[in-house]
């Protein structure tokens, strides 16, 4: 299978996204580290395909650069922050309803491993970061925040509340499942693919983040 890349590249970091598959984006120094990195990752990011109902075969993946542009400061502190031509291509039904659930299923990923999760979390070799409950009102409260990117007004909450959180995620859902022409969402910044990309891309980092960190303590 043939997977489409693009890359978001700065001198000191670089991304690349899985340009039809939402939240399949890795970061490295360089290009090809980052597409290896991406590579690497596609073991972890099957299970969250199948949740959606889509399958990644396990062999046969060829990764084939189809789009390179210039990073800013979001990208170079490690987020994939450029809207890329490939996130401008229109989406029809049957493309926007698979968006839409690989969005849902990198939701469902990472609640299906913080709620398991210890509270505590291994430490970075300078003794920081956040422990699971922290890494949780993180991605809910990011997800308030990416929803006003795309235009919807509402209430936020700090901390975030859960079911507050789920009813927004459901509008956010909704406007993925909306066929368009590849322009950007109600006259804003993003389009229907970048916010696919980038909302799954912070929900499934933090997942794999919290089962990296994850030791056994006492």
């Amino acid at each position: 299978m043939r997977i489409a890349v693009a890359i978001e590249a700065t001198p000191k970091k670089s991304f690349a996204t899985a340009v039809d598959w939402p939240g399949w984006s890795r970061s490295a120094k360089t290009e090809a580290l980052a597409v290896e990195a991406m590579a690497a990752y596609a073991d972890r990011y099957r299970p969250v395909a199948a949740l959606a109902g889509e399958e990644l075969p396990a062999r046969g993946l060829e990764f084939e650069v189809v789009e390179r542009t210039s990073g800013g400061g979001a990208t170079a502190y490690g987020v994939p922050s450029i809207v890329t031509d490939q996130d401008r291509r229109p989406v029809d039904a049957a493309a926007a309803d698979r968006l839409a659930r690989l969005v849902a299923a990198a939701w469902d990923a990472f609640d299906a491993v913080a709620g398991p999760a210890p509270e505590e979390l291994r430490k970075g070799p300078r003794g920081g970061g956040r422990d699971t409950s922290k890494i949780v009102d993180h991605v809910l409260g990011a997800d308030q925040g990416y929803a006003q990117s795309m235009g919807l007004k509402f209430k936020t909450t700090d901390p975030p509340e859960r079911a507050a959180v789920d009813l927004v995620r459901a509008d956010v859902l909704e406007i993925l499942r909306t066929p368009t022409d590849g322009s950007p969402i109600e006259g804003r910044k993003w389009t229907t693919r970048y916010a696919a990309h980038r909302i799954a891309w912070h929900a499934l980092d933090h997942a794999w983040e919290i089962e990296d960190r994850i030791e056994p303590f006492g």
